[in-house]
């Protein structure tokens, strides 16, 4: 009998195939930790920052220098979340990646869960989401206005638009490459928390299997939150303006 080997889900040589996406806005205090955990757990990584005024795609562009792994992109300026996110799919679909992973650059999304989201994504050939309210998943760090917030947001995109997932609002997610060719990403137009609702949206249409995988959120220790009272309310917004149109 040969030597015991553990069980390996994910090879190295697949998460190779796995672009990891990361928008960035002010975020130089908290993007090397991100990056370096990334790419230790063997993911390639595109930043994709909108001239931040402190310097993040500066920063960027020193650590791609040593890091071939590490591709960055340039906005002139602050240009939205939802749009960048597109431009890093678009570049990753040139490139033929088998799956794309989007996450916080603010260290609130752990990679020690990109093995498991793309696991289920690669396994259904959809998008699996990193959920903070399914069994197992949590939220470590916030106070009971931003629960609230976030709790409001997904109880009307559950019910207004019929999406039967518990965590519609997470930036954690992975999506396969033939989703992303399948899902029109010229017609998503939506930025912020209405973005992640309206790509979630555009799947459930088209038929994509979507599967929540539990997760620990940590709220961001470094920086200043992007998620306000308007962000929700634009939210809310997007969620009727999809529930009503006609394409």
């Amino acid at each position: 009998m040969g030597p015991l080997q553990e069980p390996q889900q994910t090879k190295q040589s697949d998460r190779s195939q796995v672009l990891v996406v990361l928008p960035t806005y002010n975020e130089r205090g908290n993007l090397q930790r991100v990056v370096a955990g990334i790419r230790a757990s063997g993911y390639e990584v595109a930043v994709v920052d909108d001239s931040s005024p402190d310097g993040t795609g500066d920063l960027a562009d020193e650590m791609a220098k040593a890091d071939s792994g590490l591709h960055v992109l340039h906005r002139p300026s602050k240009m939205g979340l939802g749009s960048a996110k597109i431009l890093a799919f678009k570049y990753g679909l040139e490139r033929r990646y088998d799956a794309m992973t989007e996450m916080d650059a603010d260290a609130s999304h752990l990679p020690e869960f990109l093995d498991p989201l793309v696991e289920a994504a690669r396994k259904t050939g959809g998008v699996a989401i990193g959920s903070r309210y399914v069994t197992g998943g949590s939220v470590v760090g916030w106070g009971p206005a931003r629960r609230a917030l976030s709790g409001v947001a997904n109880v009307v995109c559950r019910q207004v638009l019929g999406l039967g997932l518990r965590d519609c609002t997470s930036g954690y997610r992975c999506y396969s490459a033939a989703t992303l060719s399948r899902v029109g990403l010229d017609r998503v137009s939506a930025q912020g928390y209405g973005y992640q609702v309206e790509m979630l949206y555009r799947c459930r249409q088209l038929g994509v299997p979507i599967t929540e995988i539990p997760i620990r959120f940590v709220d961001r220790v470094y920086g200043n939150s992007k998620v306000t009272l308007g962000e929700v309310i634009r939210t809310l917004i997007t969620v009727f303006r999809l529930r009503f149109a006609r394409d």
